[in-house]
Parts: C-alpha cells; sequence; structure tokens
C-alpha cells in the first residue's frame, strides 16, 4: 500500500532538495592564469632589461590589462618576491635528487648540472637575487641548502674524489659563472655542459678519471658568429 503523501502545514515550508556543490567560479581559473602569464613575462623581461623592466610592457606580453598586473602585485617589489620565492621552491625541489646519487662525487655533478641549467634556462634569476639581497639584506633562505652542500663537499674530500683545497663557496662561484652563459645569447647558453664538464675536470682529485668532455667546442668563425649575433652555424654547433 503507497503511503500517504504528506502536505506541508501552513506556514511550514517544504524542505528543499540538498544543494549541489557549485563548481568554483571561472573567474577565479582565470585569475590564476593570468598570475601565470605574468610570472613568466616577468621572468622573460626581467632576463632582458633587468629588474626595472616596464611593468607595462610585462602585462602587455602577458595579455592583460595593467589593472591586473597591480590586483596581483601591488608594486614591483611584490612581483620579484614572488618570481623569488618560486626560485627558491624550485632549487630546494632539486636536493631530493643530489640525495639519491650514489656517491658523493655523483651528487656533486648533480647539483652543478642542475643548478647550471635551472641559471641557463632563467636569466632573470641573477637580478631577482641582487634586488633581494638589497631588499633584506639580513635575509638567508638558502642557509639550509647551503649547509647541505658544504656537508656534501666535506664527504667529497674525504672520499678522495674532489680536490680538497676547493670548498662550497667555490662550487658556487664555478656553477654561477657557468649559469651566467643563460644571458649571452643562445650560442653561449648551447656551450654550457660542455664548460661545466672543463670545470668539473679541474674539481676532481689529481688521480681521478676524467670523461671526455660532451659536445664540441666551436671553431673561431663559430665563436665570432656568435659574438656579434647567432647564425645557424654557430646554433648546430652549440647543440
Amino acid at each position: 500500500m503507497t503511503p500517504p503523501t504528506r502536505k506541508p502545514q501552513d506556514g511550514v515550508p517544504a524542505p528543499s532538495a540538498p544543494e549541489r556543490t557549485a563548481p568554483p567560479p571561472p573567474r577565479r581559473r582565470d585569475a590564476r592564469l593570468n598570475r601565470d602569464r605574468l610570472i613568466v613575462s616577468a621572468r622573460a623581461q626581467f632576463a632582458q632589461y633587468g629588474i626595472d623592466a616596464s611593468l607595462e610592457e610585462i602585462a602587455r606580453q602577458a595579455e592583460v590589462g595593467v589593472a591586473t598586473l597591480y590586483r596581483n602585485f601591488p608594486a614591483r617589489d611584490d612581483l620579484v618576491r614572488a618570481l623569488y620565492d618560486l626560485a627558491l621552491a624550485e632549487l630546494h625541489a632539486v636536493r631530493g635528487e643530489i640525495e639519491a646519487a650514489p656517491t658523493s662525487w655523483e651528487a656533486l655533478v648533480v647539483y652543478t648540472e642542475r643548478v647550471a641549467e635551472w641559471l641557463v634556462a632563467d636569466p632573470s634569476l641573477p637580478p631577482i637575487l641582487r634586488r633581494m639581497a638589497q631588499l633584506d639584506p639580513s635575509a638567508r633562505p638558502a642557509a639550509e641548502f647551503d649547509g647541505f652542500i658544504a656537508s656534501l663537499v666535506a664527504r667529497a674530500k674525504k672520499d678522495g674524489t674532489l680536490r680538497r683545497d676547493v670548498d662550497a663557496v667555490d662550487l658556487a662561484v664555478l656553477v654561477t659563472m657557468v649559469g651566467s652563459l643563460g644571458g649571452l645569447g643562445d650560442g653561449y647558453a648551447g656551450q654550457w655542459r660542455r664548460q661545466l664538464s672543463i670545470v668539473l675536470d679541474g674539481l676532481r682529485a689529481a688521480d681521478a678519471p676524467r670523461p671526455k668532455l660532451p659536445g664540441r667546442p666551436l671553431n673561431v668563425k663559430d665563436y665570432q658568429a656568435t659574438v656579434h649575433g647567432l647564425t645557424r652555424r654557430a646554433a648546430r654547433a652549440a647543440r
């Protein structure tokens, strides 16, 4: 027997159907995309023109309005800090790969390769780091990572694979030098692995084996073409 249907009493509203969870408003998703585009554009503009690059041009390249830029980053230094935080996150993400290396020397190779590649791929990093040093000279957010690399250097010395007169600061300077090739154009940037291998050979203990260098050096004509403007021949040689 079908139970009788209850009618709502006077003044008592009938129970409503359970509400469905609405999807996030499209504007939020668009806002995230706009912020991501601004980050990409700022990296490119800072790499080319430094920290004083035009904010209007950053917005234009990101295909958003200037108001959108200021809504995400009210001041230029807010944009610098955002890029800096992203850079630190990328740096710390490498630590797991370094720790997974089977030997202390291979761990040093992973460290130098990843950091050099990171710097070559993003030439905006040096001006960002310099600006952050001006904004907060006492800040040392990478101190823990620096200590980790220092302990790795000490272990490689103890294992007899690293020159005993080299320290962690030497590695940081050398990797920065190799990474600076990214700011000199594609002809130079394409040579970073070969140049890093030469640097690593100089860091090895005297009796350690030396593998064959990757790639090939630029000849005089290719080098001159790279200095004065990349040509197809220089681009092929850089690969």
